[in-house]
Parts: C-alpha cells; structure tokens; sequence
C-alpha cells in the first residue's frame, strides 16, 4: 500500500471510535512508523493525524505508538529535502522545523528568555534595517559619532557587538519603540518542549474514547445554565506563570499573538476539569492591561494533556462576546460537546447569560470558517442572528436543507448569514435586550463626553476594574440597572 493511501487510512479512521475502523489505526500506526517521507505534504498530514490520535486515542497501546511516532519526528521533518510548506501557517510548529515572522515585544521578550539563541533576528528577511538608526544610537553613543555623519551604517554590525536581540530587548526604553523596528525573527523549533509535536501537560488519568464519539446532534445548550459544577482549583502563581508561558509558545509557533496570553495575570488562573480528558484553564488580565469598558477572559485548553484550542471572552454586564478556537487538528473532536462545556464554565464563573458570536468568528472576512461551516455549527447548536433579515434567509436555507437530501448552502449565501453577530441567551437573560448593541456609540460618547451618567457610574465600579479579579466587577455592574438601562441605549441601533 502506498505511503499517501496508508496515510489517509489513518486520517480516515483516527475518530471513528467504537468501530472496526477503530481497530486498524494500531496496526497503521505501526506500518507507518518505519516509512520514510520525503515529501512535506504527506508528512504534514501524518503528522496532524498522529496528534488528534495523541490526544483521542482508543486505546494506551494506540498512545503509546502515536507518542513514540511523535518522539522521533523531528528527524523525518529534517529528512525532507524541502521543508519550506511544513513552516506555513496552516501546519506549522511541528518538530524539527522553524518559522519566520515578526512578534510584537512581549512576545519576542518571552520568547529570547525561555528559548535563547534559538531565536534569533531574521536578518535576509529584515526590509527596515535604516529604522534601528531610530533606536540604536540612543542605546550605544560610540554609534552616534558614526550614524550622525556616514551615509551607510551597519546597525546588523553594531547589535550584534553589543550582544544581539536579548540586548536590544533589554535595553530598548518602551515597547512601541521595539514595535516600530518590524523585527522579523527566527525561531528555530528543533525538538522544543514548545512544538506542536511535543507539548504536553502531565495527566494522572488517561481518557480512553472506547465508544463512537459526542455527536453534535447529541448536544443541547438548553442544560448549561443547570450544569453541575465544574471542579476547579486556582494554581500557585509559578503554576499560573507557567501555564501562561505554555500558552504564549502554544500560539506563537502557529503565528499567533492573544492578547490574554500576552498579558495574563498569573496570579489567577484557574485548572476545570470539564471531563472526557479535558482540563481548562481561566485566566484574566494583569490589571495595568485590562479593557476600560469590558472584561477580559482567555483559557487554553488541554485533552489528554494536548493543547487543542483556546478561548477568548469580553463581557459588559450578563453578555459576553466569545471567541472560541479549536485548533484545526483537532475539529473531528467532540467540538460541540466541549463548546457545551466551555459555556457551562462561564455561566458557572462569571454568570454571563447573553453569549455573542463576532461575525469574523463565523465567516465575515474569514474564508476558513466559511469553508468550515462555522455559521451552521452555532445555528445547530440554537445560535440565532440579530437581525431578522438574516434570521428569515437563515429560516429559508433551513428548509432547503430539510426538503433536498445533499444541499449545500453556497458560500455566497454564507457570506450574507455571517454580516451579524449571533446570539445565544440562556435561561435569565433578557431576550433581545442585546441585539442592537455594539460598543462603538458607547466609547465614542465617553470620549466626547456625552455619556456623563456612563462616566459615573464606571467611575464606581473603579476600584473593583482594578481589583484581583474582574469577575467581581461584572457582578457589580449587573447590580447597576441605571448603569446598564444607559449603556444599552447609547449602544442599541435602530431597527
């Protein structure tokens, strides 16, 4: 058989639990253990199927070999002759790779300071050399005599000198200054504890998926609001630190920056063991970096001690706005039931009723959640739109569905679905009370200030902003119906 059909065996039966085809990813895993890949596209693909199998697997032999396969994969990633498609985007931070792209400087500091010389400044790729004349002479005066009077100064020559990135880093007076450059960076993975190959968190149980999986259909939002509660416990603030740091490698080898994992308090972070293998952890902001109007929230989420998505929420009273990733490895995994579970979390720790769906999260200048279907995910989970021409196509491509056996909705139809926010309200909420409301009105009547009452009463809710935890200030605010009745109409549109 050859190495691409033995590879999409395995991407074929990976999640199919509690079936025949459940049996035969041991004996694919073992046949492709001892292959040699030489191209990057059948690799990618092996390797995102050995991973969902990490994380979900059948059984402690299938765990056992998707680890030992996973052990060793930097050395095949090395092997290909052209590694360049194994550092896009889509698959990158897999061992034995790297990855070029420019981070802002929080990012970049934690970075230098966890992984050292394996980060480095991507010189062949640098387009703004002449802006480290901004900085440099400010920071090394023997360079003044030379950048004040010569046409072409090596500023690659005089960092390197006075000791590379980690002195920049350290020396550079404000962030924005280091933002300003457009750094590009090198991080050469290898086989860093921080890859997408071989992160993990120790697990003291093992979840095994013996039965088919948690279909979406199995799933009801109906019950979150009277979901048993969740364990929780609060980590050591070195635990929280860590976590944090976790989170921050989890996201930057897939080129991406949150600014909850960038600026987390880790003195609060909260590990919720949702069930199935998978444990949550919560966390806020530090208060110098928290939203004036909202609260702020991330988690990342572990199965089986495997990173496979994050989370995102800002809330304003009972509603929050929730961004939800699971990482494209991942997405034959429970996605609804583990949704089902993040709510039930949020309902549980900060008593938010009202859950927004931003449109970019279901479409809107997004062309993988078109292409994924992300709109019909919320709708089939009870999600509606906020607006009711949206609401009545969304009524006729639903009975389209329904009366023809294969229908698709076109993308172009999509693409109108997703121009608003969807919405969710749970048992308590007022319905409809949030359908019409964006923050913008808000923030710019505060700003000219229009909005004193607004001014007042955020004024009151000062110290608990600034306070250990956010979570005291939205229970505050929603004590506060003048304040609420107000922000609601600076905020609501017309029909």
């Amino acid at each position: 058989m050859s190495l691409v059909h033995l590879v999409e065996r395995l991407e074929q039966c990976k999640a199919r639990f509690g079936t025949r085809d459940a049996l035969r990813v041991l004996p694919l895993l073992q046949q492709l253990a001892g292959r040699r890949f030489r191209d990057a596209a059948p690799l990618a693909r092996f390797h995102e199927a050995v991973l969902f199998v990490r994380a979900f697997p059948a059984s402690p032999e299938i765990l056992e070999a998707a680890e030992r396969i996973l052990s060793d994969f930097g050395r095949r990633a090395a092997a290909v002759p052209d590694p360049a498609p194994l550092e896009v985007p889509e698959v990158s931070g897999m061992a034995g790779t790297g990855l070029a792209t420019t981070f802002g400087y929080e990012v970049a500091r934690h970075l230098v300071r966890r992984h050292g010389r394996a980060v480095s400044i991507d010189w062949d790729a640098y387009e703004h050399p002449e802006r480290l004349g901004l900085v440099l002479p400010g920071l090394i005066p023997a360079l003044r005599d030379e950048a004040s009077v010569e046409p072409h100064v090596s500023y690659r020559t005089w960092l390197e000198a006075a000791g590379g990135l980690s002195w920049l880093l350290a020396r550079i007076g404000a962030p924005e200054q280091y933002d300003a450059l457009e750094l590009p960076l090198r991080w050469e993975l290898g086989d860093s504890p921080a890859t997408r190959t071989r992160m993990r968190l120790p697990v003291r149980r093992v979840f095994y998926h013996r039965d088919p999986p948690i279909q979406r259909r199995e799933v009801s939002l109906a019950g979150v609001a009277a979901a048993e509660r969740l364990p929780a416990r609060r980590l050591s603030t070195a635990g929280g630190e860590r976590m944090i740091g976790l989170a921050r490698d989890t996201s930057a080898v897939r080129y991406r920056e949150l600014h909850g994992f960038t600026y987390g308090d880790a003195r609060r972070v909260y590990q919720i063991d949702a069930g199935r293998g998978v444990q949550i952890f919560l966390w806020g902001l530090r208060p110098e970096h928290r939203l004036p109007l909202r609260a702020y929230h991330a988690a990342l989420i572990w199965k089986n001690g495997v990173p496979i998505g994050y989370f995102e929420g800002l809330s304003l009273f009972e509603r929050m706005e929730v961004g939800f990733n699971l990482y494209y490895t991942f997405r034959e995994g429970e996605t609804a039931w583990l949704y089902a579970r993040l709510l039930a979390i949020l309902h549980q720790r900060l008593r938010v009723t009202c859950i927004g769906v931003d449109p970019y999260q279901i479409g809107h200048d997004n062309e993988e959640a078109i292409h994924s279907g992300a709109f019909w995910f919320y709708r089939k989970l009870g999600f509606r739109s906020v607006d009711p021409a949206l609401r009545a196509l969304t009524a006729r491509e639903e009975r389209r569905i329904a009366g023809r056996p294969g229908y698709r909705t076109p993308p172009a139809v999509l693409r109108r679905l997703v121009q608003r926010p969807l919405v969710y309200e749970l048992p308590g909420s007022e319905p409809g009370a949030w359908d019409r409301f964006s923050l913008h009105p808000v923030a710019l009547a505060l700003a000219r200030g229009r909005a004193p009452a607004v001014a007042r009463g955020l004024a009151r809710l000062g110290r608990f902003k600034r306070g250990p935890e956010e979570a005291a200030y939205l229970w505050r605010m929603r004590r506060d119906r003048r304040l609420r009745a107000e922000v609601l109409r600076l905020g609501s549109r017309p029909s």
